[in-house]
Formats: C-alpha cells, structure tokens, sequence
C-alpha cells in the first residue's frame, strides 16, 4: 500500500469483514472448491467412452446441472465428431431456452481509481501511467444520455476500481442517476432501463443499499480459483489479495436479496481447464446455499493493458481453440445460465462463438472512464482504460451483423420488472418457459429500437427479421397473439417501454 495515502490505506484495511467469511465454510474449516478433487480429476487423461459422452449430453438437454465429474468427461473428449456433437446440444440447449434472442448492454466505466495491485490490470494502483478518475454526476449523467439517447441502450454493466472515492454510497447515487435519465429520440423516448453492477466484494450491509436502488445483476468474478496463482497476482497486502473475500462474495449477495448474481474467470491466468472445474463446485455451491445458480456466466480473455509487462511475460494464454471449447463447456455444464461474450474479443470470434449457445454480448462499447459523452465509442485511449477492446464497431453494424445471422437483438429488461429473478427466473428457464416471455419482449424492444436508432441499411434487415418472428409467434402461440399484436402495434406507433 506505499503509494496510497493514509486515508486510502484505512479504508482498504478495514473492507474486509472476517465473520461473514467464517460464517459460510465448511465444518473443518475448508471450501467448497475443492483442489485436491479437481487435480485429481485433470490427472485423468484418458478418452471417455463416447456412450457416457452422449449420456451427459442428454442430461444437459434436459437442462439439468451437470457434476464435476461428469464437466471433467467432457473435457476429456478428443474425438472431432464428438466435439461437433456437443457443440451442436451446446446451440440446440441455447434455443431451448433462450430461442434466438442476443440480449446487448454496454459497460459504463465509472472510476478507474483502485487500492488494489493486481500484476495484470491496467487499473493497478502502481501503474503510473493511467490517468484516474471518478466521475461526477453531472458527468455519470452525460455518459448516460449519450448511451441512452445516441446509441440506444437499455441496459448497462456499470464498472468501478476499488476505491473510497467510489464506494458504496458513490455507486448507489450514479445508479440512482443512470436511472433518472430520459432522453428524446427519433420517435420515442431513450432510457436505460436495467443497471448491473460489476465492482468489488462487500460486506452484507452495503449489498443491501444496492439491493434498495434496484441494482440488477450483480457480478463478482473470481479472476482465479487457482489459490496459488491467486497468490502471486494479487499481492497479500491488499484487499483483493483476499481469496476466500472474494469467493464467498455470493453468499453475502444472496443474503441481501440481491439473487441475480453473474460469475466468471478471467482466462488465461491458469489451466483453463481448472477453471472450469472449479467454477463448477461454485455453480453447485450457490444451488446448495440458496437454490439458484448464477443467472449469467463471463468469459473475459485477458488483453494488452498499458504498461502491464506481466502481460508479455504471461504463458497461460488461452487460444481461440480452447477458448470455443471454454464456451461449449460452460453452456452444457450449467445449460440454463446466461453466457456473455465481450467486446475483449474480435468480430470473427464473437461470430464463431454465438451459435455455439452465447446469450449476451456488447456493442459499442467503450472502457475509457468518460469516454462515451466525449463522442469516442471507436476511439480507444489505453492510458484512460483497463484493457485494448478486439470489438469496437457500432452497436448498429453489430445488431445487423446478428440480424443477418438470424439472430433478434433484445433490449428486454421486463422480468426484472416483473419480479422474474432468483428462483423464479431459474424456474422458468428450466422449463423453457423464459423463452416465449423473452421473445414476445425481445420483437417489441427490437422494434423500439429499430425505429428510434437504425441506419437504413440495418432497418432493413431487421424488418425483415421481425416478420419472421411475427410470423412464428402467431403460429406459435395463437392464444396470446391478439394481445401481442395490439402490443406491437402501439410499438410502431410511437409508445414506448411495454411489454409482457
């Protein structure tokens, strides 16, 4: 903590709360990841008979958890028509139950200040050459309405370093603000209407304050669950440098109500394949202590960062290989969880990925803090961010790209509205009845948007996707048609924000 002053340095000393640690551990003392199971289960090398292979993949086309032996199988296959056979459930699981639908949102970069030394961030607090900054509110309201007015996003992960400048408090009044902003559009009104959180690890008392504001999704990823490599990025002396903090980060959630939480590992920090495994025993753990497993699962890749030598020096970097083989995984394992791909990877990446059972990604997106009011969605300061983004294209060329692909963008925030969260969203997504909510709200807010915000060029193409869907919910679900179509036609109409 030598570059901190004393202000910052008590802060950071006084973040972690041991009790609602000890409260969560086993009898023994231990965790629920456990090292010595998953290093036993790599030592297994052997290719698997392809019976057990197709069983699990049965198993997972019911939409059921998979065990972390039977993840650590699967991993184990070798066989190329195999691999075709599971990355074909891999898709056929995503339509069942999320159909066609890319759900989109944009990070929104709030303060890059941080009291933590993580080797591999730009955000470091050792990196002198990042420019720091936390935003105003004047200024968290411009970024907002550049957001929601310019480019037409509805839903936002909002992103801050560890810091006091941007503690719980700070983060409660910019969603409170990000709330609060309305903008005028071409036919409607623009609005984000779904503010996630991806920050630091807190203690209960603060998570309940999110929970108030109407936080949505909250994420923690764990970066590592390899304890070892843990250890060397993240330096003892610091907040982060605090593993089990961070892995019962969850628990804490779940029990200040908020029970949308998000996952993730950032790859190429240690053996993939123990990542995954590890994340398992997560997965299975939030199912045992409150019923429900993560609503969504991340994929961040590590990227070039600016004056970050770990990162050349770094021999655990995850090929595009793998990496597919990472997201194929994922969506067997836990089918009914949501997998977000970022703007960290390239074009040709997030196409080869998303029929392979992604559910959300980025556009348009930028990782400068104060970057999207300043007009530079496509220009990419590396001293102002925390890592180079592989996808800077606009949110317009992407949702025709996925239009094309057949895939309808939704801007769908109604269940968090309606209350479809925690068990209840886990029930419905089980089952498959998610779906025919999301994709009556997935055609309206694709239609809100293309009318407010496409170019010619994509209006086109999404019209003619939306007849298709139009086409496919009358046959589908003639009941609920008549209701729907007045729905729509108040949509193209001008009205704004209904939904099912």
């Amino acid at each position: 903590m030598s570059g901190m002053n004393e202000i910052e340095k008590e802060w950071a000393r006084n973040r972690i709360v041991r009790a609602e640690i000890d409260k969560y551990l086993n009898a023994d003392g231990s965790d629920y990841v456990r090292d010595d199971r998953i290093l036993e289960l790599l030592q297994d090398t052997s290719e698997p008979d392809p019976a057990q292979v197709r069983a699990i993949i049965q198993k997972a086309l019911s939409i059921q958890t998979l065990t972390q032996e039977e993840l650590a199988v699967l991993i184990r296959v070798k066989d190329p028509g195999l691999w075709d056979e599971m990355k074909a459930a891999a898709g056929k699981i995503k339509h069942i139950v999320y159909d066609n639908r890319i759900v989109t949102f944009a990070p929104l970069y709030l303060a890059n200040k941080c009291v933590n030394n993580c080797v591999y961030c730009g955000f470091r607090e050792s990196n002198s050459q990042q420019q720091r900054r936390v935003l105003t509110q004047d200024e968290v309201r411009r970024e907002a309405e550049a957001m929601a007015g310019q480019l037409g996003h509805k839903r936002l992960i909002v992103v801050y370093g560890e810091h006091p400048e941007s503690g719980v408090d700070y983060i409660a009044e910019t969603i409170r603000t990000v709330y609060s902003v309305k903008v005028k559009t071409r036919r409607g009104t623009g609005q984000i209407r779904r503010v996630n959180v991806n920050a630091a690890p807190m203690p209960v008392a603060e998570l309940k304050v999110l929970h108030e504001v109407g936080l949505g999704t909250f994420q923690v990823f764990q970066e590592t669950y390899d304890r070892r490599m843990y250890a060397k990025l993240h330096p003892a002396n610091t907040v982060k440098g605090d593993f089990r903090w961070r892995l019962y980060a969850m628990h804490r959630a779940q029990e200040a109500g908020i029970d949308d939480n998000g996952l993730g590992v950032l790859y190429g920090l240690s053996d993939w394949r123990y990542e995954l495994l590890a994340q398992q025993d997560h997965v299975l753990e939030m199912e045992r202590f409150c019923g429900i497993g993560p609503h969504t699962l991340s994929f961040p890749r590590l990227e070039p960062a600016i004056n970050t030598p770990w990162l050349e020096r770094n021999d655990r970097k995850v090929n595009d290989d793998d990496f597919e083989k990472i997201v194929v995984l994922a969506r067997l394992a836990v089918p009914y969880s949501g997998l977000i791909i970022t703007a960290r990877e390239s074009p040709e990446m997030r196409r080869r990925l998303l029929p392979l059972g992604v559910t959300q990604m980025d556009a348009s997106s930028n990782v400068g803090v104060g970057a999207y009011s300043e007009g530079r969605q496509e220009e990419q300061k590396s001293e102002r961010q925390q890592f180079i983004l592989g996808d800077p294209r606009p949110l317009d060329v992407v949702i025709r790209e996925w239009a094309s692909m057949g895939s309808i963008t939704s801007f769908c925030t109604a269940g968090y509205r309606c209350g479809r969260t925690g068990a209840c969203i886990m029930k419905l997504l089980r089952t498959g009845e998610e779906g025919k909510f999301c994709k009556l709200n997935a055609v309206l807010t694709f239609k809100e948007w293309l009318d407010d915000f496409a170019s010619p060029e994509t209006q086109a193409v999404g019209e003619a996707l939306i007849k298709k869907e139009l086409a496919e919910i009358e046959a589908k679900q003639p009941k609920i048609w008549p209701e729907f179509k007045r729905d729509y036609d108040r949509i193209a109409a001008g009205e704004r924000d209904i939904y099912f």
